[in-house]
């Protein structure tokens, strides 16, 4: 069928990410007092339409599906919305799904624009194993990154509550904010290191004559995203910055992600 396409399977997926973020509203009125599987059924349906839709696009252009922004974001939710759904298998984490719903169907809704996804030529350039890894691992960083801040959210809400006594802090199925705690920097941690070795794989791939890979502004804007990770790593770790702070500035970096990230694509030579 011609309506059976890739995006349109993508469309249904943000669609079920919708619904799981409205029905998540009701599960944070509820303060989380009761175990519910709705939800993360819903971001389960919307994950296997999403994977089937990077599939079909994959076997369409019989390369990884990263040619493109809209590729590449919707690479990138996928990553995040992946392992929202493991770690929601977890004790005490189910709940994660009801904070990544409402990421997921906002910047799903803006891949969807249909300037992020101008049509491919007969042969998508495709380089083969190396660029594969650069984008992979990239993307799935920003997918760690996407989580981190999800749990930062969390740990930021469970904080308020307490800080408030309130009784749904203790009745909560949302873990104890010093798990939160480690789970946010666990997670900054693995995308750092992802963010890394994408950046290392990045500077080994061909370019274009007179194509500088540090002058590039992607690369400069990833190198800018790779000191502001570490800095709040090593604050953390090493100096004592409090938890508060380093969950804001978990959230307050991916959303800078979010914000600029096709802004550089747009102006970046080795990636258009």
């Amino acid at each position: 069928m011609a309506w059976f396409t890739d995006r349109n399977c993508f469309l249904l997926a943000v669609t079920f990410y919708g619904l799981s973020t409205i029905y998540s509203v009701f599960l944070w009125r509820k303060g989380f007092r009761r175990d519910d599987w709705a939800n993360y059924l819903l971001l389960a349906g919307g994950v296997a339409l999403h994977t089937f839709a990077m599939l079909k696009r994959g076997l369409t252009l019989h390369s990884c599906p990263v040619n493109n922004l809209y590729e590449a974001t919707t690479f990138l939710l996928w990553a995040l919305g992946l392992a929202s759904l493991v770690y929601a298998l977890l004790p005490k984490f189910k709940f994660i799904c009801a904070f990544a719903a409402p990421v997921l169907f906002t910047v799903g809704v803006f891949a969807l624009m249909p300037s992020l996804d101008p049509p491919h030529g007969p042969k998508p350039e495709f380089s083969g194993a190396l660029r594969s890894l650069h984008a992979a691992t990239i993307l799935q960083a920003y997918g760690a990154f996407g989580l981190a801040a999800v749990a930062a959210v969390m740990f930021l809400v469970q904080q308020h509550d307490l800080k408030f006594h309130k009784l749904r802090a203790l009745l909560s199925f949302l873990p104890s904010i010093q798990r939160l705690e480690v789970i946010t920097t666990r997670l900054v941690v693995v995308g750092f290191i992802l963010l890394t070795i994408g950046l290392v794989a990045g500077s080994q791939l061909p370019r274009k004559d007179g194509a500088s890979y540090f002058a590039d502004a992607k690369v400069i804007w990833s190198a800018l995203l790779w000191l502001i990770y570490l800095e709040m790593l090593v604050a953390h770790k090493f100096f004592g910055r409090p938890a508060r702070r380093f969950a804001l500035g978990v959230i307050v970096a991916f959303t800078f992600l979010l914000l600029t990230f096709g802004i550089t694509n747009h102006f970046s030579v080795l990636h258009n």
